[in-house]
């Protein structure tokens, strides 16, 4: 078999003392293309590469010829490439590293920018609830001002809402796969949530409408751009259709929305479909960065406003007066928005770099999302899938992390953001791809 002629090769090389211990080897890619041979094949070499403990991947820089001399042990566990975590990439022009301490010391140096360091009102200052007005009417059309609440994260957002809404024992609908979020919050208030069946588009209106008559949930969950975790984006006549339903039924929408701002042209929102009684939240955790920590949510009625800012104040008092400020004046200044545009570019490269990588695959994306949904082929499971990317140093999530109720789909989600550069990604990929392509590998990856 090629690929065994290749690792063989390698490590008569290695042996012969061609190549030395510590040297990089060139990206996978590169090889097959030197060597004429698909890159399967070179992905499968250096999987037996790795069993055979001959190279290792070193988070950052590449796939290195094991050094064993600078080891305490032969069997150390490979550095860990996260593919689990959904975070933005880090985009080419942009290092926040400048960024955000340029951006506080701005905020700070303001007439009034020592008041970001006080106690602020629950509900957001009201220069930073203005900042929430201009950036969420550019995709809202009915974003007022005194509708809006300033929280610290989209998930304690989503806790304060169904805190207020909710009770012990309440039914939420959500999709067969959700947020894991909304999980632990259920898990935490002792709600129940009733799986609503998917397909490529997101929920089914269908199966929404049997759970309304079943017993009606107090509330629907959906994500309606880019899914996380199926990453499906839901068409304007599906979310139509699922509003008609709710207002049949008095059903009340929570509308988490992470990723829309992603998105070049996004569809009307439930909250345009269907203002008096959505909740929608917004963050830009998945459009600038998770440090922040600051998310808005727009509430039905401006009565609704200081309900909602009441259990703030119980949980938490404020959102992170600094982060917002800094949030507010990047919004003002056009920071956020060429942030935004910078990550939506890098994700775009990086999501046509996994398509043609696992181009075999049965798979759903979206360009300018963070992440990725594997299908497994018939009889592998993920939950072995992610014990052996484990050990070949890769941390993927599988589907039963979000499945609501038995896990009916094998799958994997695959985010593509915590990779510091491209090539890397390409290696995890290509590492990935050869333990789904080749089943016996789960069982053979050094540990």
């Amino acid at each position: 078999m090629k690929y065994i002629g290749l690792a063989d090769a390698l490590e008569q090389d290695i042996q012969a003392g061609i190549i030395a211990a510590g040297d990089q080897l060139p990206p996978q890619r590169s090889i097959a293309e030197a060597l004429g041979v698909d890159l399967t094949t070179v992905t499968r070499a250096f999987n037996e590469a790795h069993r055979r403990g001959l190279i290792e991947a070193q988070i950052g820089r590449g796939t290195f010829v094991r050094d064993y001399s600078n080891e305490r042990t032969s069997k150390a566990r490979p550095a860990a490439l996260d593919l689990s975590m959904n975070i933005p990439c880090q985009p080419e022009g942009v290092d926040f590293r400048q960024l955000m301490p340029k951006g506080v010391a701005a905020v700070l140096a303001n007439g009034k920018g020592l008041l970001n360091l006080h106690y602020q009102d629950s509900a957001g200052a009201e220069p930073d609830r203005q900042a929430a007005t201009r950036w969420l009417k550019q995709r809202i059309e009915n974003a007022d001002f005194d509708r809006i609440v300033v929280a610290a994260g989209a998930q304690s957002a989503l806790f304060s809402v169904c805190e207020l809404l909710l009770s012990r024992g309440d039914v939420i609908a959500a999709g067969e796969f959700t947020y894991p979020g909304l999980k632990a919050v259920a898990a935490q208030m002792r709600l129940v949530i009733d799986p609503i069946a998917m397909d490529g588009e997101g929920l089914l209106p269908e199966d929404f409408e049997r759970s309304c008559r079943i017993r009606p949930p107090k509330l629907l969950y959906v994500i309606p751009n880019i899914d996380n975790p199926t990453a499906a984006t839901m068409p304007e006549p599906r979310r139509a259709a699922i509003v008609e339903i709710a207002r049949r039924y008095g059903v009340m929408i929570v509308e988490d929305d992470p990723y829309g701002p992603l998105l070049e042209a996004p569809s009307r929102t439930f909250t345009d479909l269907m203002p008096e009684a959505t909740w929608h939240i917004s963050t830009l955790s998945k459009c600038a960065t998770p440090a922040l920590r600051v998310a808005y949510v727009l509430v039905p009625k401006a009565a609704h406003a200081p309900q909602l800012a009441s259990v703030t104040r119980a949980m938490m008092l404020m959102a992170p007066p600094l982060m917002s400020a800094l949030a507010s004046s990047w919004i003002m200044d056009g920071t956020l928005a060429e942030v935004t545009a910078a990550i939506r570019r890098e994700t775009l490269t990086r999501q046509i770099l996994a398509s043609s990588l696992l181009s075999a695959f049965d798979r759903s994306a979206n360009m300018f999302g963070h992440h990725l949904w594997l299908r497994l082929p018939s009889g592998q499971h993920a939950d072995d899938l992610v014990d052996a990317a484990v050990r070949a140093g890769l941390l993927i999530v599988p589907s039963s992390a979000f499945a609501v109720g038995k896990c009916t789909t094998e799958a994997v989600r695959i985010s593509l953001g915590v990779a510091s550069d491209r090539s890397e990604l390409e290696d995890g990929l290509n590492q990935l791809a050869g333990l789904v392509t080749q089943p016996a590998l789960l069982a053979r990856v050094i540990v």
